[in-house]
C-alpha cells in the first residue's frame, strides 16, 4: 500500500492518480489552460482504484477528441443561448436569418428550457417543448425552427468544449403533416384573373414579376432601374430588399408610448437592401415582351407621380416606389397581394405561392431544366431538389402523359376506331 501512495514524477499532460488520507483513491486529469495561461486540472475521486481509472481513460478520451466540459461555471441554456445568437450568429448570418434565430431563442427555447444546464440538457427536454408548444397553439413548423435553432446553437457550444454531446442533434423533432406546407399553384385560368385585377393597380408589373418570373419578394422590391434594361429585354437580379428595423427616437424623456416602428422619430437601424448572397441569386432573367410594355408604362407613371410629388418625393433607384417615392415595405407588399386575391375573386394563398406558379408554369411550356434554374435563382447542386419542390405536376400533364400512353400503347386515335369497327363487324 505505501508503494501504491507514493508519487513519481509525471511527464507532461499525464493524470496523477493516488490514494487520498480519506481511504478514496483521487485523481487530477490536466485538461489544458484557463483564460488567464494557469493549468487546469479537473479533479475526480472514487471509493475504488479500478473505478477511477475507467473515469481518468473516458475524461481523457474526451479531453483528446475536444468535447470535454472547460474550466469556469457551466452555461445555462438560457445564458448560452442568449451569447450564441447576440455575438456569435448575429454578426455571421444575415439580417433575416438572425431574426428567425432571435425569436425561436427569445419565445419558444429559453422559456421552455433555459433553465437547465447546458451540459446536462437531454433529447428528451427538447421533445418534450416541442410537445408543449403544439399544445399551446404552434405549428409543427414552429417547431422545427425552434429545433434547428438549438441544434445549431448546441452544436456550437459542443464545438466549444461547453458540453459533450448535442441534445438537439439526438431529438427528434414533430413529424410534419404531408399537407401542412401542400402548395397548389395557381392555374392559368386563375393567373389571367389576376392580370385583368393587376392591369387596374398601382405597381402593375410588380405582381406579373412573381406571377410570370418567379421573383422573389426580396429580388422584386430590391430592384433598381439600372438593373433593367428594357432596351434588350433582361433584367439583373443582384440584391434582396430587407424588412425595415427600427428604434425609438424619441428619446428617454418624452416617450412616445407606442412601438418601435410606430414611433413618430422612429430611427432606421437596419440597411434598406443586401447584395444576394449565392452565385446562383446574382443572374440575368429574360422579360417577355408584355412585360417590357408594363415596366415601360410603369417607368412613365412614376416619372408623372414624381413630378405631381415635387419637393414630397423620397428620390430613389427603385423601380417600385410608394406613391411618395422610397421603397416599399415588404409588410405592405404582403397585404397589397392579398388585396389583389380578393379582388380578383381567386382563392387566398401565400406570396410565395406566385413563384410555385411560375416554375411550373416554365415546366409546363417545356422550358429546360438548365434554364428554369436560371430564371428561378437555384444552385446547380441543390436544382434538383428544389425542381422537386417548386415544379408541380398538373392535371392537364397528367392528361397529356396518358395521351402518350395512348397512342403510344394502342396507337392513334384513328386506328383504335377502325379497331372498334372490326370489333363490330366481328
Amino acid at each position: 500500500m505505501a508503494e501504491e501512495k507514493k508519487r513519481t514524477r509525471r511527464a507532461n499532460g499525464e493524470s496523477a492518480i493516488y490514494l487520498g488520507k480519506d481511504g478514496r483513491w483521487h485523481a487530477r486529469v490536466p485538461m489544458g489552460y484557463k483564460d488567464d495561461g494557469s493549468p487546469y486540472r479537473r479533479h475526480l475521486t472514487r471509493p475504488t482504484r479500478k473505478e477511477l481509472v475507467d473515469e481518468v481513460r473516458r475524461l481523457e478520451k474526451q479531453r483528446d477528441e475536444g468535447s470535454a466540459r472547460q474550466p469556469g461555471k457551466p452555461w445555462t441554456v438560457a445564458k448560452w443561448l442568449e451569447h450564441w445568437v447576440e455575438n456569435i450568429a448575429k454578426p455571421v448570418v444575415s439580417e433575416n436569418t438572425y431574426d428567425g434565430y432571435e425569436v425561436a431563442v427569445r419565445v419558444h427555447l429559453v422559456p421552455g428550457i433555459g433553465r437547465h444546464r447546458i451540459d446536462r440538457l437531454e433529447p428528451e427536454h427538447l421533445e418534450s417543448l416541442y410537445r408543449r408548444m403544439q399544445s399551446a397553439g404552434s405549428k409543427a413548423g414552429t417547431a422545427h425552427q425552434a429545433h434547428r435553432t438549438a441544434r445549431t446553437a448546441l452544436g456550437e457550444a459542443v464545438r466549444r468544449g461547453h458540453a459533450a454531446k448535442n441534445a438537439a442533434a439526438l431529438a427528434k423533432p414533430p413529424r410534419m403533416e404531408e399537407d401542412e406546407n401542400e402548395v397548389e399553384p395557381y392555374s392559368v385560368d386563375e393567373v389571367q384573373s389576376l392580370l385583368l385585377e393587376v392591369n387596374k393597380r398601382r405597381n402593375s408589373a410588380r405582381w406579373m414579376l412573381a406571377l410570370a418570373l418567379g421573383l422573389r419578394q426580396g429580388e422584386t422590391l430590391g430592384l433598381r432601374w439600372s438593373d433593367v434594361d428594357l432596351d434588350n429585354e433582361y433584367l439583373k437580379l443582384r440584391r434582396n430588399r430587407l424588412r425595415p428595423k427600427y428604434q425609438h427616437g424619441c428619446g428617454e424623456a418624452s416617450p412616445c408610448g407606442r412601438k418601435a416602428g410606430y414611433c413618430p422619430d422612429r430611427v432606421q437601424v437596419r440597411r434598406e437592401t443586401k447584395n444576394t448572397k449565392s452565385r446562383a441569386g446574382r443572374r440575368a432573367v429574360p422579360l417577355p415582351g408584355p412585360l417590357v410594355v408594363m415596366l415601360r408604362l410603369h417607368r412613365e407613371a412614376q416619372a408623372q407621380e414624381r413630378a405631381a410629388a415635387g419637393n414630397l418625393w423620397t428620390e430613389s433607384e427603385y423601380v417600385f416606389t410608394k406613391p411618395l417615392g422610397g421603397p416599399l415595405s415588404p409588410n405592405t407588399d404582403y397585404h397589397d397581394w392579398k388585396r389583389l386575391l380578393e379582388d380578383a375573386g381567386v382563392r387566398d394563398g401565400r406570396l410565395h405561392d406566385a413563384r410555385h406558379t411560375a416554375g411550373t408554369v416554365l415546366m409546363l411550356l417545356g422550358v429546360p431544366d438548365r434554364v428554369i434554374d436560371q430564371i428561378m435563382g437555384w444552385e446547380p447542386g441543390g436544382a434538383a431538389r428544389m425542381r422537386a419542390r417548386y415544379l408541380h405536376v398538373t392535371d392537364p400533364m397528367l392528361k397529356e402523359a396518358a395521351r402518350k400512353i395512348e397512342r403510344a400503347i394502342w396507337g392513334a386515335p384513328e386506328n383504335l376506331a377502325v379497331d372498334k369497327d372490326q370489333d363490330n363487324e366481328a
